[in-house]
């Protein structure tokens, strides 16, 4: 590199064919230097296979910059680079396939020209499709230059620079890519708007997945304000500014003006956020975000009403990273190559709760993760019901159940809602009720139940290395912590042996809950026992399985209770009989329970109550439920509190 920033290569071709004159800059009518017939000002560096063009003060776009083509050319005559990456005020665009391929080629044809036609070097400098056109026309050395560089052969397969160079772009800070073209007859599907200012447009494709195409807000900025973020993470990234609102002042600091909200919103959200997922979560459509591995060639993948999606969005190896020590940050567990897994909750800026799941080197190729928006701590039984996912007679009869301690497996295929609902039959337990709650990975509204006055304990369980106890150690645990209801996150290894002996010789005489992997009654009883080694007259004790679904409406993805088993044994057998099941798109009673047929419900009356009582209760519930559905009351301190106005009432 000379110092006027020009290459040494690129200059000596300047030098022995008189153009340097030529080259000299020209001015706009804006009084900006023209880059696309002056001399290039980028700085020209290798990282491994990439180019890396500094543009700071240049143009950086190669489908229209000639000067920019010619440092890129120049640079690739001594080395070959599988992406070229330009980095502009703040911005990054990486280059790969043909266009990269096509400059290569140049840059070995110039080198292998050598002399031999300074006119056809220089202008292969700044326009290889040019040249490669004259030369396929041409026979002798400078024919066969051109076919051994292979400029001949990629140029035939590229009708413009435009067409060659369509690059992904993205902030720099922000350690993604935005591929902005879409397929070839793609029809658009639907579009909206997000709460950070982000568009996501989704694309239907002929033979292919839907695309889910984001339209970042940080790409709208102007040069100037690209700028300020850059110098404001930097300063947040140093240390000169640290504290609360440390976004804002780090963009007061580096402005010496009042922090821009818009501005503070995307620094936040690239330094003390989640980055690019705090756009694709701001969709309240899109349930699960999918990283793989390796990243730079893969595009993020989401789940969008239920429909998986290919996203226009790419994370550098530098984001992944990023978000691999982010998540160590805040879950405190390990990550690393001696750890190459891991399994942890995370709080987005927008108060969205998601679970991560992770892997790294040796175990995948680099890293990549699985991101899913965590179970709602919002919802109750009314607001199931106000929403559809069940009637309110079913909610009564889940509610009277749990109230008076029955046992009862929540059970649904990945995504269904299982920890939903589980979490929701929480409040149905009596304010004086002690309840342990078991979890891996925290996704049970623990906080929200203690703050409407539950007496909840959570245990945090792992794999058993290190501090962390087995589920096995946990449950052993949580029987000595108090007499009360148990609850298991979800019912999945050996621990489920020791549940299940404890329920049969009455240790716990209390409300037993958990979710478990399976479609009815039949597949859990056969995941349980065949799968889990439980002995059959140990799941007898089971009670209920409930059984939910997530399916697709007219207005996207939904879930609903499909419905309720109650477990039937006569110590030779069990079997299942169902209390509500599916009619149409909702769970309808069977008439079991009317008939005076259910166990449950008989089980359920106390020492001076009657199957008739039970029922009785059931259908004041309902009204009850009802009636907070239809006012909107489905908040938990609201349900909390009609619970308790009600026990108030029937004393």
């Amino acid at each position: 590199m000379t110092q006027d920033g020009t290459p040494s290569g690129l200059r000596s071709v300047f030098e022995r064919t008189g153009v340097g004159g030529l080259l000299a800059s020209s001015i706009d009518r804006f009084g900006r230097k023209d880059e696309s017939s002056g001399a290039c000002s980028c700085h020209v560096s290798f990282d491994e296979e990439t180019l890396v063009l500094d543009a700071s003060d240049c143009d950086g776009q190669l489908a229209t910059s000639t000067a920019c083509r010619r440092t890129v050319v120049d640079a690739l005559a001594d080395r070959d680079a599988s992406r070229i990456v330009v980095r502009n005020t703040g911005l990054e665009q990486q280059y790969r396939g043909s266009g990269v391929e096509l400059l290569g080629s140049a840059g070995r044809f110039v080198e292998r020209l050598g002399d031999r036609n300074d006119r056809l070097a220089t202008a292969a400098l700044g326009d290889p499709l040019g040249v490669a056109d004259e030369v396929d026309t041409r026979v002798g050395p400078v024919a066969d230059i051109g076919i051994d560089a292979g400029l001949t052969r990629v140029a035939r397969t590229i009708d413009s620079y435009e067409d060659a160079f369509s690059p992904t772009v993205g902030l720099t800070i922000g350690h993604y890519r935005l591929e902005p073209s879409i397929d070839d007859g793609a029809r658009l599907r639907d579009v909206r708007s997000l709460e950070t200012g982000s568009d996501a447009r989704i694309y239907t494709r002929h033979g292919g997945v839907p695309r889910y195409m984001l339209d970042v807000i940080d790409l709208s900025l102007t040069s100037a304000e690209r700028t300020h973020l850059v110098d404001g993470y930097e300063a947040i990234a140093e240390g000169t500014v640290e504290g609360d609102r440390v976004a804002s002042r780090a963009l007061e600091q580096v402005t010496d003006e009042p922090a821009d909200p818009l501005l503070t919103d995307v620094l936040s959200k690239h330094t003390a956020g989640y980055g690019i997922l705090e756009d694709l979560f701001a969709d309240p459509r899109l349930t699960d975000v999918y990283v793989t591995s390796p990243v730079a060639r893969n595009p993020v993948r989401v789940v969008v009403d239920g429909e998986s999606m290919a996203t226009n969005v790419f994370l550098t190896q530098d984001g992944a990273q990023a978000l691999a020590s982010r998540v160590r940050r805040t879950s405190g567990r390990a990550f690393s190559r001696a750890n190459p897994t891991v399994d942890a909750t995370a709080v987005l800026e927008n108060g969205v709760g998601i679970r991560v799941a992770g892997v790294t080197d040796p175990v995948a190729d680099g890293v990549a993760f699985a991101f899913r928006e965590r179970a709602d701590d919002r919802f109750t039984l009314p607001g199931l019901v106000a929403n559809g996912t069940m009637p309110a007679d079913v909610a009564a009869f889940l509610s009277v159940a749990v109230e008076r301690n029955a046992a009862a497996l929540i059970a649904g295929t990945r995504g269904s809602g299982k920890t939903t609902l589980l979490g929701t039959l929480l409040y149905e337990l009596t304010p004086d009720t002690r309840t342990v709650l078991i979890e891996d990975t925290p996704e049970l509204p623990v906080e929200a139940l203690q703050s409407v006055g539950r007496d909840v304990q959570a245990l945090r369980t792992g794999s058993g290395e290190g501090p962390e106890i087995t589920p096995n150690e946990a449950l052993k645990t949580a029987l000595r912590l108090g007499d009360g209801a148990l609850v298991v996150g979800e019912i999945r290894g050996e621990e489920a042996q020791v549940l299940y002996e404890a329920m049969r010789v009455g240790a716990n005489a209390n409300a037993v809950l958990g979710t478990i992997h399976g479609d009815g009654a039949d597949e859990v009883y056969e995941r349980v026992v065949s799968d889990l080694g439980v002995d059959p007259s140990s799941f007898g004790t089971t009670d209920l399985v409930v059984t939910v679904q997530a399916h697709r409406t007219a207005n996207g993805r939904s879930r609903r209770l499909a419905r309720i088993e109650e477990v039937i044994t006569d110590g030779d057998g069990i079997w299942f009989e169902s209390l509500y099941e599916l009619k149409g798109t909702r769970a309808v009673s069977t008439g079991r329970i009317d008939r005076g047929e259910s166990r449950v419900v008989n089980q359920l009356a106390g020492p001076t109550e009657t199957y008739a009582d039970v029922r009785r209760a059931i259908g004041e519930r309902t009204a009850q439920i009802e009636t907070l559905a239809d006012d909107g009351r489905t908040s938990p301190r609201e349900v909390a509190t009609a619970g308790v106005e009600c026990r108030l009432e029937d004393g």
